[in-house]
């Protein structure tokens, strides 16, 4: 398994190519089952997966230097939060060392930094804001326009 030292750092990374298939996760069951699916694709298609979180200061965690009357620095955000989704899907890629994964934390919106990511792979898969209803949804976006957007439930 791939794991690069990239967290984003408040800009969405390097592009990604027709290989990649890019997954939003917000710690949901939703996304893990998103992750799943990406996973599986990427190893019958040869691809890769960039998975990615999305965090601001208000819902990224602390970082461990952290203490009353100190704030650390931007990037030990970012990278807190980075650490914190690689812990969050660990049991959730064990099976996949043949797939190469890419973590990225992204202080941006996760509309915004999913679609900037997005550009140019073969597919996203992200979990919608209103999944709280279902038990796990998961948008998936063709990067090939002609293939328009389909939402896929998982039961």
């Amino acid at each position: 398994m791939t794991m690069t030292a990239e967290s984003g750092l408040g800009d969405a990374g390097s592009i990604v190519d027709r290989s990649t298939l890019v997954v939003g996760h917000d710690g949901s069951p939703g996304a893990d089952q998103a992750l799943a699916e990406a996973l599986g694709l990427a190893r019958a298609l040869g691809g890769r997966v960039v998975l990615v979180r999305a965090w601001s200061l208000a819902t990224a965690p602390r970082p461990a230097d952290w203490e009353f009357g100190y704030v650390p620095g931007f990037n030990d955000y970012a990278e807190t939060v980075r650490l914190a989704l690689i812990d969050d899907v660990r049991s959730a890629v064990e099976g996949f060392s043949d797939v190469p994964l890419e973590y990225r934390a992204v202080h941006a919106g996760a509309a915004k930094s999913l679609v900037e990511i997005s550009e140019g792979a073969l597919m996203l898969g992200a979990v919608p804001a209103d999944s709280a209803g279902c038990r796990a949804c998961c948008w998936v976006r063709s990067a090939n326009s002609a293939c328009g957007t389909r939402r896929v439930r998982y039961w």
